[in-house]
C-alpha cells in the first residue's frame, strides 16, 4: 500500500513539473481574452429579480436558464441561509432527490438517489447510482459521502441520465460541488457556532494574494456535537433477569450516546494566471472524523431462530422488551463466548480519515479552442463497528476496516467553428481505484452454528471512456446537440474468509477470485428552443448505466456470481421561463424512464448443503421497470427583500417484469424513493436603517412514505414527514458581522432517515436512524 501511495506522488510531482513546463512555453504566445469562470450568483437589479446563477454542467459556463437540462443550483449564500451544512440537507429542497447518511452497519457512507435510481449498500465494489463530484473530481465511493459544505461556490444538482457528461454510475444523475476560487482580494471570514447538546462549530475561510498572478486561499471547518440517541445498560436497568450490567448503577445505566459529530476539515488552494491563456488550480484537503456510530432504535425484534445467541445462559431471545423507546437502544457492543467463539467487544465509535489532491489546467490553444485537464489523487482510511440487534445478546456484530484509493485523470478539448455556430467538447477519461475491506462478523442467529469469520477482500477497478459533445446552433433560437460516450470497466476481487481464529479458511470461499469486465455505450440527443429571452423549452432522450461487478458478500464459493450493469433510456421534456421582468422564475420537467436489468439482491442464494441458514446478498440483474414523473422549481423575488423558493417533484416507479426468487414483486418501489416530494423557503430583510438588517427565514419540507429494502415490507417502511426550520440574521450597516439564531426541526418531528432490516434474512430484528429532534444554535460570524 505504502508503494502504491508513493507512487501516485510521484506522479503527481512529475505533473506539477509538467505544468511548469507548459507555463513557461505559454508565456512566448500570443493570449486571447480568458474564459469567465462560473460565478456564484450575479446580483439582481434594483427592485427585485431573481439572481442569475451560472452552470458548467455541459462542459462550458452557461447561464442556468439557458441551460437544456434539468438542474438544481444553489448558491453559497442560499447554503447558509438554510442553515445547510452537509450536502445530505440539500436535498430536502431538491426535487426527486434523496440524500441520507446510513446507519451504523454501514458505516460513515451516504444512500443517495434520484428519480428513483441509487444506491445504498456502502460496499466499495457495489457502484454508486448517482455521481459525486468536488471540483470535478469524481468520488468512486458512497463511504465519506456525507461532505460538508465548506467554502463553496455553489452546488449543482443534475437530474435525469448524465451517461454521456458525467460518465458511468450517474445513471439516476449528478451531484456536484464547486468551491470558491482564489481570487487575491485578501479578503475572509471567521464563524463560530454554539447549540443544543454542546454543538461547537467552527469556521473560517482566508483568501490573499501571493503575487500579481498567484493567488491563494485556505479553508477549515471543526464540529463537535453530543449524541442524541442514549445506549442504556439493560441488566443496570432490569436485574435480576440474568442479563449482567456492564457498568455501575451509579452512571445513571448510560453506556454511551450515539449520533456525534466529530468533524475536521481543511482544504488549501492555490490558483495561477500564469498569463491570459494558462490557468492553474491546485487543491489539497484533509478529512478526519471521529465520533460514536450514527443512533439507531430497534423498531422490530421478533427472533425465532435457532443460533445460539445468548452467552448468558438466561434461555433468552430477542423479542420486544428490547424495545427501548424514541431515541435509546440497548446495544452493548459485546458478543459473549460460547462454546466454539470467544469473547468480542468493540468501542461502538466510527473513525474516518481522508485526503486527496487534483490539478487542474486550463489552457487556451486560440481564440476557439481550449484544453482542460483534471488530475486527481484520493485515499481514506474507515474504521466503524455495528451491534445490529442493538440489545446485550451475541445475535449480530460485525466491524470493517475499509482502506481505498483512486486515481483520476480527465482530460478535454473545448472549441468551436463556422462562427460558433458549432460548439464541441471531445475528452478522455480514467479511473484507477483499489479497496480493502477487511471485516469481522459474528452473526449467530444464522443455523446450524452461526456465521463467524473474517475477511480480507481486495478489489482492483479502473475505467477508461472516451466521449463527444456537440451543440449545433441551427437558428439564433434553436440548438440540436449530441453526446456519445464509450466506458470500458474492469473488475477483479480476491475474496478471504477465515474462521473467528484469522488462520483456518471458512466456507471454501478463501482464496477464490472473481472478475467482471464490461463495455458500454451512451448516448444523448437534445432539441432546445429559445422561444423569447426569457423562455426556453426542450426535448431529450439520454441514456446512462450503473457499473456491474461480482457479488461481494459470497458465503460460499458457489455465491462468487458476476452481474451486468443496470441501464436507464430516459425521455424528458422540459421548459425553463421567467416572468414578471425577472421577478418570477420557474423551471419544470416532465420525464418517462425505461429501466433495465436493475440490480437486486436476491433472497435464495446457491448454498452448501441443506439445513443451512446462511446471510444472502448477491446482486443480480433480475428486474425491469418503467419510471415516470414531473418535477417544478421557482423563485420568486418581487423585491430586493423577499425571497420565496419551492420545488416539488413526482416519482412513479413500476415494475414491469420481476426474476422469481428476488422477493420482490410488482407494485413494489425501489429503496429511498418518495412518490411525492415538495419543499418550500421564505425569507425577507428587514431594514432597520443605521441599525443593520434583520432576516427572518422559514423553511419547509415533506417526503412521503419510503422503503429502506427493495423487497418492501413493514419492517423496512419509513413513514412520511415534513421537517420545518427557522432562522433569524441579523447584519450591521457594514455587512461585516452577523449574528443568527437557528432552529432545525422546529416542531420536534420524529421521523426515520434510514432503516436495517434483517427480517428476510431470518434474523427477526429492524432498526432504524431517528433523525435529529429539536436543535438550537447560536452563529456569530465575522467577515474581513
Amino acid at each position: 500500500m505504502r508503494s502504491v501511495h508513493l507512487m501516485n506522488k510521484t506522479i503527481i510531482a512529475a505533473g506539477v513539473s509538467t505544468l511548469a513546463f507548459m507555463a513557461a512555453s505559454a508565456n512566448a504566445q500570443e493570449a486571447p481574452a480568458a474564459t469567465p469562470a462560473p460565478a456564484e450568483a450575479a446580483a439582481p437589479a434594483s427592485g427585485g429579480g431573481v439572481e442569475e446563477i451560472v452552470v458548467t454542467a455541459q462542459f462550458r459556463s452557461q447561464n442556468l436558464q439557458k441551460t437544456p437540462l434539468a438542474i438544481t443550483a444553489v448558491s453559497g449564500a442560499m447554503l447558509e441561509a438554510r442553515s445547510q451544512t452537509n450536502i445530505a440537507q440539500v436535498a430536502n429542497d431538491a426535487p426527486s432527490v434523496t440524500l441520507k447518511p446510513q446507519g451504523a452497519a454501514y458505516g460513515p457512507s451516504i444512500a443517495a438517489s434520484i428519480r428513483g435510481i441509487g444506491q445504498y449498500d456502502f460496499n466499495p465494489a457495489l457502484e454508486p447510482g448517482v455521481g459525486m463530484y468536488i471540483d470535478d473530481v469524481y468520488y468512486a465511493t458512497l463511504t465519506g459521502g456525507v461532505f460538508d459544505l465548506l467554502d463553496l461556490d455553489r452546488v449543482e444538482v443534475l437530474r435525469g441520465p448524465q451517461g454521456t457528461l458525467a460518465g458511468k454510475n450517474s445513471i439516476g444523475g449528478a451531484i456536484k460541488l464547486y468551491s470558491k476560487k482564489p481570487v487575491g482580494d485578501n479578503t475572509g471570514y471567521v464563524s463560530a457556532t454554539y447549540g443544543s447538546r454542546n454543538r461547537v462549530d467552527l469556521r473560517g475561510s482566508a483568501d490573499f494574494g501571493i503575487t500579481d498572478n498567484l493567488f491563494a486561499r485556505v479553508s477549515g471547518v471543526s464540529k463537535k456535537q453530543d449524541g442524541y440517541v442514549t445506549r442504556y445498560d439493560y441488566g443496570c436497568l432490569n436485574p435480576g433477569q440474568g442479563i449482567p450490567q456492564f457498568k455501575s448503577s451509579n452512571t445513571n445505566c448510560v453506556l454511551d450516546k450515539e449520533g456525534e459529530i466529530g468533524y475536521n476539515a481543511l482544504r488549501g488552494q492555490l490558483r495561477w494566471e500564469a498569463n491570459d491563456r494558462l490557468e492553474i488550480n491546485l487543491i489539497g484537503d484533509y478529512t478526519h472524523e471521529d465520533h460514536t456510530v450514527a443512533g439507531s432504535v430497534l423498531t422490530y425484534a421478533n427472533y425465532t431462530g435457532t443460533g445460539d445467541i445468548d452467552p448468558f445462559g438466561t434461555g433468552g431471545t430477542v423479542d420486544s422488551r428490547f424495545l427501548c423507546g424514541k431515541y435509546c437502544n440497548y446495544a452493548t457492543f459485546y458478543s459473549g463466548a460460547d462454546g466454539t467463539r470467544a469473547a468480542q467487544i468493540a468501542n461502538g465509535r466510527t473513525k474516518f480519515e481522508g485526503w486527496g489532491t487534483s490539478g487542474t489546467i486550463d489552457y487556451k490553444l486560440n481564440d476557439t479552442m481550449s484544453i482542460k485537464s483534471v488530475t486527481a489523487y484520493r485515499q481514506y482510511h474507515s474504521l466503524f463497528t455495528n451491534d445490529d440487534d442493538l440489545t446485550p445478546l451475541a445475535h449480530s456484530f460485525g466491524s470493517g476496516n475499509l482502506k481505498f484509493h483512486q486515481f483520476s485523470e480527465e482530460l478535454r478539448l473545448n472549441g468551436s467553428f463556422a462562427d460558433e455556430m458549432f460548439e464541441y467538447t471531445v475528452g478522455g477519461y480514467y479511473l484507477d481505484e483499489k479497496s480493502v475491506y477487511a471485516t469481522f462478523q459474528d452473526l449467530r442467529y444464522t443455523s446450524p452454528a452461526g456465521t463467524t469469520f473474517q475477511g480480507n477482500d481486495p478489489v482492483n477497478a479502473d475505467t477508461k471512456a472516451v466521449f463527444a459533445h456537440l451543440t449545433w446552433h441551427v437558428t439564433d433560437k434553436l440548438s440540436a446537440i449530441g453526446g456519445i460516450r464509450y466506458t470500458d470497466e474492469h473488475k477483479d476481487y480476491t475474496f478471504s474468509r477465515k474462521l473467528s481464529d484469522g488462520v483456518t479458511p471458512a466456507n471454501a470461499v478463501d482464496g477464490v477470485k472473481g472478475v467482471y469486465n464490461g463495455k458500454r455505450v451512451d448516448y444523448r440527443a437534445n432539441l432546445q428552443y429559445q422561444f423569447t429571452p426569457t423562455f426556453m423549452a426542450y426535448a431529450q432522450f439520454s441514456t446512462g448505466f450503473k457499473g456491474g461487478g461480482v457479488n461481494p458478500r459470497p458465503f460460499y464459493a458457489s455465491q462468487v456470481l458476476s452481474f451486468d450493469p443496470e441501464t436507464l433510456q430516459s425521455y424528458e421534456l422540459g421548459a425553463k421561463t421567467e416572468l414578471f421582468d425577472r421577478m418570477l422564475r420557474l423551471n419544470g420537467a416532465l420525464f418517462y424512464s425505461k429501466y433495465k436489468d436493475i440490480q437486486l439482491s436476491l433472497s435464495n442464494c446457491p448454498q452448501a448443503g441443506a439445513g443451512f441458514a446462511v446471510p444472502c446478498a448477491l446482486p443480480f440483474n433480475a428486474g425491469n421497470a418503467d419510471i415516470q414523473g414531473a418535477e417544478l422549481e421557482a423563485n420568486f423575488r418581487p423585491t430586493d427583500a423577499l425571497t420565496i423558493d419551492a420545488s416539488a417533484s413526482y416519482v412513479d416507479f413500476d415494475y414491469t417484469s420481476v426474476l422469481a426468487g428476488t422477493g420482490v414483486t410488482k407494485g413494489m418501489r425501489t429503496p429511498y424513493n418518495p412518490k411525492w416530494k415538495w419543499s418550500m423557503g421564505v425569507q425577507y430583510e428587514i431594514d432597520l436603517g443605521d441599525a443593520g438588517s434583520l432576516t427572518p427565514r422559514i423553511d419547509a419540507s415533506y417526503q412521503s412514505m419510503v422503503y429502506s429494502n427493495a423487497i418492501n415490507a413493514a419492517t423496512n417502511r419509513i413513514p412520511s414527514y415534513t421537517i420545518a426550520n427557522a432562522r433569524l440574521t441579523y447584519r450591521n450597516t457594514d455587512n461585516d458581522w452577523e449574528a443568527s439564531l437557528e432552529v432545525t426541526n422546529l416542531f420536534d418531528k420524529y421521523y426515520f432517515l434510514t432503516n436495517f432490516d434483517l427480517v428476510r434474512t431470518g434474523a427477526g430484528i429492524s432498526s432504524s436512524q431517528p433523525g435529529r429532534p429539536r436543535e438550537w444554535a447560536l452563529t456569530l460570524k465575522k467577515r474581513f
